[in-house]
């Protein structure tokens, strides 16, 4: 596993704290399904916010996290020698984020947007396998969870507000 390497073990402070912020706290570094595991953080962090923030300020959070992912997604390629290292999961975490923006919080909702995200991070139509076959960077590794974000934001969107309220 790349974070148990020596290499992993002689890292500068700043280096290991980049490293635990891009590996979603820790939860990146799940054995299997990496990018599931690290989504759930961004779920917590939905819950979080989508309580304590007006939605004009959960936007401006998250396109701050977005934009702050791309260094450190970037450094923590560099640092795990790898174009886009599996345990890096910052962009799954945002990606949710973005999945969520301006729906109700909800079980139901929380459970559909995982769901979906995760089907489009995984499935990669274009334009995300694209960008995530063009861009071996800080950038790239953010741009496609950004897209599959917006995707399954799409189809939650359509499922939340005009599939279930018209068949009540």
């Amino acid at each position: 596993m790349e974070y148990l390497t020596s290499k992993a073990l002689k890292l500068k402070l700043f280096d290991k704290i980049i490293l635990w912020i891009a590996q979603g706290f820790g939860s990146g570094r799940a054995p299997i399904a990496p990018g599931t595991f690290g989504t759930i953080p961004g779920v917590a962090l939905y819950g979080i916010m989508t309580y304590m923030l007006p939605l004009q300020y959960y936007i401006f959070l998250t396109v701050g996290l977005f934009l702050i992912g791309i260094p450190i997604s970037d450094k923590a390629s560099q640092i795990l020698q790898q174009t886009d290292p599996p345990s890096v999961v910052w962009d799954e975490i945002v990606g949710y984020l973005i999945t969520m923006i301006a729906i109700p919080p909800t079980i139901t909702n929380m459970l559909w947007g995982f769901g979906l995200f995760r089907l489009f991070d995984i499935w990669k139509p274009w334009p995300i396998g694209f960008i995530d076959h063009k861009f071996k960077n800080g950038f790239g590794i953010m741009a496609d969870d950004l897209v599959a974000g917006v995707f399954a934001w799409g189809m939650l969107f359509l499922f939340s507000n005009i599939i279930f309220v018209t068949s009540q």
